[in-house]
């Protein structure tokens, strides 16, 4: 039997978001601080720029997890490399050169602990479900229930990767479970558009995730050349049809 001490009842912890088995902690203040980084260390904290970990309550189930993402676990709690044979090691081998993501994730399951590395950045908890198929912005993944899917899609034309700025390949969630993402900004801030067979353009790389289901390509902000030209918006990312989107104000 393992007991944590100073951790649910450390009064520089909250927990500022819980979802299922997943819990976000955040910690109000950097104690670790000497005389020389601590004036910048408290700015830091009012202006929000905190330490996040993810704690994760495995009881009996299995989380699949960004690799080198684990600091610590405790309990019955075993790792395993999340690969069903040779050719789904290879299939996953040619996803990472597309999605950038790792080739191989571990897979922690049974019953304890799983605690993740801190971060400063902002963490989402998403059910998949509510999505149908969530397609991930790069480097935006960090861990998932083990039973989630996850699958490679490509563009539906060239142009949308070469013109709008974003990869030919993205990772796709897709089934029932939770999965936790890194943003570049907190919650609060994201906007989310809500499609039922209509249209979003944006002007810029700020969506970081949207549903499968979307069409999204890159066309010209006007019908016509001058059009374009006088609005001083040449191209924009356009995401047609029935689903959501996730929109950072910040690249």
């Amino acid at each position: 039997m393992v007991t944590c001490k100073n951790l649910y009842e450390n009064k520089n912890i909250e927990v500022v978001e819980t979802r299922g088995d997943v819990k976000v902690l955040e910690y109000k203040k950097d104690l670790s601080v000497n005389a020389t980084n601590a004036v910048a260390a408290y700015f830091a904290s009012e202006m929000n720029v905190r330490k996040r970990q993810v704690l994760i309550e495995l009881k009996g189930n299995a989380y699949t997890i960004s690799a080198g993402a684990m600091q610590w676990t405790s309990g019955a709690v075993s790792m395993a490399a999340d690969v069903k044979g040779f050719g789904d090691l290879f299939g996953k081998a040619l996803s990472s050169k597309v999605t950038k993501e790792s080739a191989i994730k571990p897979k922690y399951q049974g019953n304890g602990l799983l605690m993740l590395e801190p971060t400063y950045k902002h963490i989402l908890l998403e059910e998949v479900s509510q999505w149908g198929g969530i397609v991930l912005d790069d480097g935006l993944f960090l861990a998932c229930e083990s039973k989630v899917q996850q699958k490679v899609v490509a563009r539906t034309n060239l142009s949308s990767a070469v013109l709008g700025r974003e990869g030919l390949f993205n990772l796709c969630l897709k089934g029932e479970g939770i999965a936790v993402l890194e943003s570049p900004v907190p919650r609060d801030e994201l906007i989310e558009f809500l499609l039922e067979n209509d249209e979003v353009r944006i002007d810029g790389n700020y969506a970081i995730a949207w549903s499968d289901s979307l069409d999204f390509r890159v066309e010209k902000s006007s019908k016509s050349l001058i059009g374009s030209a006088v609005s001083g918006e040449g191209l924009v990312n356009v995401y047609r049809g029935t689903g959501r989107i996730l929109m950072a104000p910040i690249e």
